[in-house]
Parts: C-alpha cells; structure tokens; sequence
C-alpha cells in the first residue's frame, strides 16, 4: 500500500484548513499539487499519511511552526524583477511629478509610503526603490518607507538578504544592475545583493491578509498599495472583505496596483480605473482645499 496517498476525504480536510487559515482556494484540480508540496512535510515529521499529518498540525494550532511550514509548502511564489513594467513606469512618469507637485502646492512632507501586501522573495520592493532612486535623484529630501510582507516565511527570509542568483536579475538594466546592486566576491560572480541604501527602506514582515487585525499602526496610511497576483487564490468574498479593508488603509488620493490577470469588477467600486490594472482613490481631502 502506498503509504502517502492523498484520500479525497484527506484533501477535503486540508482544502477546508488552507482556506480558513490564509484564504486559498484550493480547486478540486490542486489535489496532486497539495499532495507533492505536503510530501516532505510527512517525512520530516515521519509520518505515514496525510491524515496524521493534519491530524498533527491541527493539535498544534494556527500559531505553530508546523501550520507555518504547511503554508510555506502551498503558497507560490512566482516574480520577477520589473514583472509588469508598465505599473513601475506610471509610478516613476506620472506619481512621482504629481507628488512632488502637490508636496509643494499643499506644503505637506515629501514623503512616501507604500505597502507590498504579498511580496514573494521581494524584487517587487526592490524594483520599487530602485525606481523611486531614479525618479527622485534630484529630490534627495524625500522620506522613502515601504512595507513588504507576506504569509510565507521563507520567501520572506530571502527577500530581506536581498541576495538572488545571477540569472535572477536579468531583467534588471545593465545601468540600474551595476548602480543598484553589489557583485559576489567569486569570479564569475554568480550572485548579486542589493545595496544597503535601498535595503534599509524596507521592512519586512509577516502579515496574513485574512486576520481582523494587521501589525500594522492603526494610523498608518498609505499612497501605494501592490497587492499583485494575490487574490486570483481568493474567492469573491474574502477578495471583497480584503479591497474594503484596503480602502481603509489608503490615503484619500492614493494608488492600487494588482495583478495583470486580477481585476476589481465585481469585487470593489471604491476605486476609479485608470487601466491596465492601476486603480485610485479618490481624492477628496485636496479637491475640499481647492474649493475653500
């Protein structure tokens, strides 16, 4: 008898666990990709079965290490560096002006920040700062802060180093390669670390986009969310429940950004489209300092 099996009632279990404790859902079609992921998980705890291997991580509890690994198993991590480029060229062409534009009109601080809410291994944030060098190397007073978490701790390891391997930042321009980034000792090289200038702008964190309560300050608000490739694992009711709570965390005005595949239609009209997946805010707080 093949001792790890995944029954249908063992997969059922553990799509019904997934979807409760970080919002996935899990098709009828991810069996196989559940059972190969979770495999090791029964070894390293030398286990026989799926069903002892649930039966462990729920007597542990959502807290336990062990619940962590089993969402590090499942989770996917797919990015890139500058993976849909055109949202980091509104960003450096049309935000960037405005804010500095209005930081002057409005005699608000330069400042900036944005929210990475499922950053992956992190070169999304990274691709962001070195975006944000470029577009504000004349404005050297801007206070830049940007928040990258996910739900995975292992990716979330990684992206803090801010060490990939070579072939990782090909997209990365030769210019921005060498201006940004720091070769390994070895010759060749075959890693590159971001530079700590960029690094220290960063914090990471693990955050579970369905908890109540985020370890984020109540009274912090941002003016760039990304939230990329995320919700196409959630369903119609937790994506709705998490882009209201976003609205809440965004500074009247402020951007959204998801994924190329994702859209908002049917999900949230807290949002003005202004296409291929950027989404605003309205801004009434500034449109009320105009009037007066």
């Amino acid at each position: 008898m093949d001792t790890f099996e995944l029954k249908d009632d063992e997969f059922e279990l553990f799509r019904a666990l997934i979807y409760k404790v970080c919002g996935i859902s899990l098709s009828a079609a991810k069996k196989q990709l559940v059972k190969s992921r979770l495999q090791k998980r029964l070894k390293a705890n030398n286990l026989e079965s799926y069903r002892a291997y649930y039966d462990l991580v729920i007597s542990l509890g959502n807290s336990s290490h062990e619940m962590t690994e089993l969402v590090n198993c499942i989770t996917t991590n797919k990015t890139d560096f500058f993976r849909e480029a055109h949202h980091f060229e509104y960003i450096q062409n049309h935000i960037v002006p405005e804010m500095i534009q209005k930081a002057g009109r409005f005699e608000i601080p330069s400042t900036l920040k944005i929210w990475h809410a499922g950053c992956s291994t992190g070169e999304e944030p990274y691709t962001l700062a070195i975006t944000l060098a470029e577009a504000l190397r004349d404005h050297k007073d801007w206070q830049i802060s940007q928040l990258a978490s996910d739900i995975d701790t292992d990716v979330l390891a990684h992206a803090e180093a801010g060490i990939y391997d070579r072939e990782r930042v090909e997209p990365v321009p030769s210019n921005l390669l060498r201006k940004y980034f720091l070769k390994g000792k070895e010759e060749p090289y075959t890693s590159v670390r971001v530079r700590e200038e960029l690094r220290n702008q960063i914090t990471f964190r693990k955050i579970n986009l369905l908890e109540d309560l985020w370890p984020i300050r109540s009274d912090i608000q941002f003016d760039i969310i990304f939230c990329r490739n995320v919700v196409i694992y959630f369903d119609k009711p937790t994506q709705k429940k998490l882009f209201a709570k976003f609205v809440l965390r965004l500074k009247p005005g402020g951007y959204l950004f998801i994924g190329h595949s994702e859209s908002l239609l049917g999900v949230s009209d807290s949002f003005d489209s202004l296409g291929k997946t950027i989404y605003r805010l309205p801004d009434t707080t500034h449109q009320l300092k105009r009037a007066a």
